[in-house]
């Protein structure tokens, strides 16, 4: 029996390959490579090249690797791109939920973790946001993971399945060991700020919104280390094992870092001053979110690793020196 990892050649993907074969279980990776790199996830880690959506494949990979335990990161993540694409997101983050957890219940799977988001409260009445706080996606982005969230519900709820959703708050970083980190164009703050950090990229940083109402103006983020984050899901997984029921976690630190807090770290890694230009705010972009993260800690015994705004901006820079030296070998 091994555990299946859909969008397993991405970025948090990958990092959960790594922290299952660190555990010591067998694992098979799924991934149709439009947005992830075969080589990013473990060479001796099963491979299989498919869509989520494919049900026919998908049926497949479950009978043949006697699948009954999946965790499922094969999404599309950008709130941005979720506006102008509507239809897409709906399309990858929904119905294809919906495919993969029809071949789930056709083929026996008992345990399903489910990678959502925090974009699903969409501007939040109060901070910290706890998983009680009303679902009010702004975004397709949020709305689409959010359907997918009651569409796991009512499935678990009518067939033997039970489940665990991670709520994530701003993923960052990258593995320690230097074994996967983010790649591809730059969403997130922390990865557009390393790659201009090393040179990769010769120009300004770009700071969307300095007129939020915050202490300084701009955009206040719960940044969660990517590796902490894979164990979250480890322990997700113990929990279902052990019996225990369903629920719906957040994934944060419970403590948020302006962008400029998050550029006077880099000043402090690096030792060099980011220069930046402030742009207008972007559609789609609450104020602060901040993680209640009272309910991961109790319920799974989590305890970050990595809890440190310094530590995460330290592991990007290195990985992105090292996609660097990486495609000067090429």
């Amino acid at each position: 029996m091994s555990v299946l990892v859909t969008g397993g050649a991405g970025y948090i993907g990958a990092h959960m390959l790594l922290a299952l074969q660190d555990a010591r279980e067998p694992v098979v990776a799924l991934d149709n490579l439009s947005a992830g790199e075969r080589w990013l996830a473990p060479q001796d880690v099963p491979f299989v090249e498919a869509d989520v959506g494919d049900e026919k494949k998908l049926a497949q990979v479950l009978n043949a690797y006697d699948i009954k335990e999946v965790i499922h990161f094969a999404g599309s993540i950008l709130v941005t791109e979720s506006i102008r694409n509507p239809i897409d997101y709906y399309s990858n983050n929904t119905a294809n939920t919906l495919k993969l957890l029809r071949a789930c219940v056709a083929a026996g799977v008992k345990r399903f973790i489910f990678s959502s988001t925090a974009a699903v409260y969409g501007v939040p009445e109060r901070t910290p946001i706890s998983e009680q706080s009303p679902i009010r996606s702004i975004t397709p982005y949020g709305a689409s993971m959010a359907m997918s969230e009651r569409i796991l519900e009512d499935v678990a709820a009518a067939h033997d399945l039970s489940f665990v959703t991670l709520r994530y708050f701003n993923v960052a970083g990258a593995d320690p060991s230097g074994r996967a980190g983010e790649i591809g164009k730059p969403t997130h703050l922390i990865k557009a700020a390393a790659q201009i950090a090393i040179g990769y990229r010769k120009e300004k940083l770009q700071i969307y919104g300095g007129d939020y109402p915050t202490p300084d103006g701009s955009a206040i983020r719960d940044y969660v280390h990517v590796s902490d984050l894979a164990q979250a899901h480890l322990e997700a997984l113990e929990r279902l094992r052990n019996g225990g029921t369903s629920i719906t976690l957040n994934c944060g630190y419970g403590r948020g870092y302006s962008v400029y807090e998050v550029v006077e770290a880099f000043r402090r890694v690096t030792g060099e001053a980011m220069e930046y230009d402030t742009a207008p705010r972007r559609a789609g972009d609450p104020a602060q979110l901040i993680a209640d993260n009272a309910a991961i800690r109790t319920v799974l015994d989590w305890r970050p690793r990595y809890d440190d705004i310094d530590f995460i901006v330290e592991t990007a820079v290195a990985w992105e020196r090292q996609l660097e030296a990486r495609a000067e070998k090429v």
